[in-house]
């Protein structure tokens, strides 16, 4: 039988490697947030810099442009609408919904073809949202269940 001194010993020791590699994980835990706070520091004044910039050239009367980005929100149509302004997802879906021989209307997986596109399930899914939004804001048309029409013109789609 182990005396209780030997097993107190053991338990220690036990303890102590603990408490080590605790003390090893709360540096590198430290170290990690030191770099997340410089990260912090200057993100905010980059976007500060930015707004700064940005209220000057307002402030001259410039005009602020910016491009669609994957993932933004499409806009309804207007009259002078460009399709610049959807993100290029959409801009793509559009030039081959323009495209010559898609008059008569596509169905999803023939985008997803003209894409280049694998008709995955969820590429399907995902591309008949995105047919689907474009129409639901005057972008394209549904003339039948499932088959989408641009509603730009060839010329127009293909050059955004």
């Amino acid at each position: 039988m182990a005396s209780v001194l030997g097993l107190l010993e053991a338990l220690e020791k036990k303890v102590r490697e603990e408490v080590a590699r605790l003390r090893e994980e709360a540096e590198r835990v430290r170290a990690a947030l030191v770099a997340a706070e410089g990260a912090l520091v200057r993100l905010a004044g980059a976007r500060e810099t930015v707004a700064e910039v940005l209220g000057e050239q307002a402030a001259q009367g410039g005009e602020l442009t910016r491009g669609a980005v994957s993932g933004s929100t499409v806009p309804h149509r207007g009259e002078n609408a460009v399709v610049e302004v959807l993100a290029p997802e959409y801009q793509q879906i559009l030039r081959v919904l323009a495209a010559l021989g898609a008059a008569d209307g596509m169905r999803v997986k023939q985008i997803l073809a003209g894409l280049g596109w694998e008709a995955t399930p969820t590429r399907i899914e995902g591309v008949r949202s995105r047919v689907k939004r474009l129409a639901a804001r005057g972008w394209g048309a549904e003339v039948r269940p499932n088959v989408f029409v641009s509603g730009m013109t060839t010329a127009s789609a293909a050059a955004g």
